[in-house]
């Protein structure tokens, strides 16, 4: 009978009422097999060679009803989202409506005033389901979206608010943790949009080793590197291997192409599973073919797939109905935000590296195309049995979106605006639900207030108290900002509306090195908004704090020195 009686689980959709998108008649599932040309002959030969253990994973290592928890949040029979009133933020995040936002960043890296002719806006403020206005027509998928060129991929420039731009970093793990299942849902709901239905079904599960190297879940690793470096964010073991390619072999040709000594490499392998974690391993026997190979080893005998193999299907059909890149550009980016944080953590540190190999294309011979071509079978790999035109298939759309994730970098670990204003509105509503939670000292406390203030002698007592002076002579805009770490350790800071971010760090760089003989670098500082809203923010130098102060003034403001990987 319970069997019988049980509720289906609720969709995201029904719960905020968003209506199923017209499409006219229903697409077929039907999907189209690519001629087996050389060149997809190639990535299937990768998929061979590499011996890539195919296994579907599951996105992250929480339960199902751990994201749902995160959809709505409730307080007795109304929504919290609803008893809070929306932030009052511009859409070029400026308290003047009339002001224009210079800055902009590209993927390339640098800063530009003005967008040229072959490049194209990218904004982080508005939901990018929000911006799908109209389902696209379903286009047949056409080969020509996996060109080799990178011509090809569209040159993208983020135009930085007057809040700046945020890295995946930046944010505090209960923020991210809130990132992650907000991304999930904006993943739904974007998919949505396009008629496509977004499935994560169970797949098997693989413990993996608890001890050793290879084999070993992320998550495993971390635990053990952080008994030695707390804020290590990327295995030791893999930051160990980018050195010794980046040492010798950054120039050697076909670097990722080469196989390496194979009794070298099986020896370092156990010898890494023995000896990594005592410190008792030697690195300066190892040359950079061997630590390449075993690089590429690493991620393809992880446990579950670096990144979520069970997307792919979804993705190709996003590409079939719009194949415009900043579409791909999009759901990408909200498939990175939706990644478990040592995951991303470690895709970042794999592209930035990845990066540096390409730069050296002219004399390792490894372009974008060719890495992507290499590392897509360890990076995407599934256990799962699919025939051969399918297998081509995903295996040729994980190539391109290594591409893209490459391509894209100085842009893909940015933090959507939209998703930390959802997250502040979050936080605003714990708040008020911890406000709303009855309390019997609350309860005393007000009774004690009110007959004070009933009492004339005790009105005056309170009218004259310090604290209430100190409330009315703090004026508006002044904020206190501490530096623990350094000599001035605090400062009363007027903002105005053009005070940024690294002009409180310059005076604070001032005022230390004022007087002393020594200048006093403060590079690796930055300026963190803590508490309030925000579980804890690392600021963009370019940040306009007067803005930030108004989205948050019960926040406090600290300099310190930024956490890296």
């Amino acid at each position: 009978m319970r069997k019988k009686n049980k509720q289906s689980v609720r969709d995201v959709r029904d719960i905020f009422g968003v209506s199923e998108p017209s499409l006219g008649d229903t697409c077929d599932n039907h999907t189209t097999q690519l001629d087996n040309t050389q060149e997809e002959k190639e990535l299937q030969g990768v998929l061979k060679t590499n011996d890539a253990s195919l296994n579907s994973t599951t996105l992250s290592h929480g339960s199902q009803d751990e994201e749902r928890s995160f959809a709505v949040l409730r307080i007795g029979s109304m929504s919290i989202l609803e008893t809070i009133q929306d932030i009052t933020i511009h859409s070029n995040g400026s308290a003047d409506p009339g002001r224009s936002v210079q800055n902009s960043v590209t993927d390339d890296g640098y800063v530009e005033k003005n967008i040229p002719p072959e490049a194209e806006e990218l904004s982080f403020e508005v939901s990018y389901s929000e911006m799908v206005t109209e389902v696209p027509k379903r286009n047949k998928f056409k080969k020509s979206d996996f060109k080799k060129e990178d011509y090809v991929l569209t040159k993208f420039i983020v135009q930085k608010t007057r809040f700046g731009l945020t890295e995946a970093g930046d944010l505090s793990a209960e923020d991210m943790k809130k990132i992650r299942h907000l991304s999930l849902i904006e993943l739904t709901a974007f998919f949505d949009a396009f008629g496509i239905q977004l499935k994560r079904n169970k797949t098997e599960k693989v413990k993996g080793r608890d001890n050793g190297i290879f084999g070993v879940p992320l998550t495993v690793l971390l635990d053990n590197d952080r008994k030695k470096d707390p804020e290590v964010k990327v295995p030791l073991v893999l930051q160990k291997f980018f050195e010794k390619v980046e040492e010798s072999g950054l120039e050697s040709e076909g670097i990722f192409r080469l196989s390496g000594c194979t009794a070298k490499v099986k020896q370092y392998r156990e010898e890494l599973d023995a000896k990594f974690n005592a410190d008792k391993f030697k690195w300066d026997k190892m040359c950079h073919r061997e630590a390449a190979v075993m690089l590429k080893a690493f991620f393809r005998e992880l446990p579950t797939s670096l990144f979520p193999v069970e997307y792919i299907p979804a993705f190709i059909t996003l590409m079939e109905r719009g194949p415009h890149i900043k579409v791909q550009f999009q759901a990408l980016h909200l498939m990175v935000m939706a990644l478990p944080d040592a995951n991303r953590d470690t895709a970042q540190a794999l592209m930035t590296f990845f990066n540096k190999v390409i730069a050296n294309e002219s004399k390792n011979r490894m372009t974008l195309w060719n890495i992507s071509t290499i590392m897509a079978p360890n990076l995407f790999f599934s256990r799962s049995k699919h025939s051969d035109p399918e297998e081509l298939l995903l295996a040729s759309t994980a190539v391109h979106i290594i591409r893209l994730m490459l391509k894209y970098q100085k842009i893909l670990w940015k933090v959507p605006s939209f998703l930390i204003t959802q997250v502040r509105r979050m936080n605003e509503a714990t708040m008020l639900l911890k406000k709303q939670l009855p309390s019997v000292k609350k309860l005393l406390r007000r009774k004690t207030i009110e007959r004070e203030v009933t009492s004339p002698k005790t009105a005056k007592v309170l009218q004259k108290s310090p604290s209430a002076r100190r409330m009315s002579d703090v004026p508006e805009g002044v904020i206190r900002v501490h530096a623990p770490l350094l000599s001035k350790v605090s400062m009363a800071i007027q903002l105005n509306s053009q005070t940024k971010a690294k002009d409180i760090l310059s005076k604070f760089q001032y005022e230390n090195s004022h007087g002393s003989s020594e200048c006093i670098k403060i590079q690796n500082h930055r300026l963190y908004e803590i508490g309030g809203n925000i579980g804890q923010h690392c600021l963009d130098p370019d940040a306009y704090i007067l803005d930030v102060y108004h989205v948050n003034p019960q926040a406090e403001w600290v300099i310190k020195p930024q956490s890296s990987f």
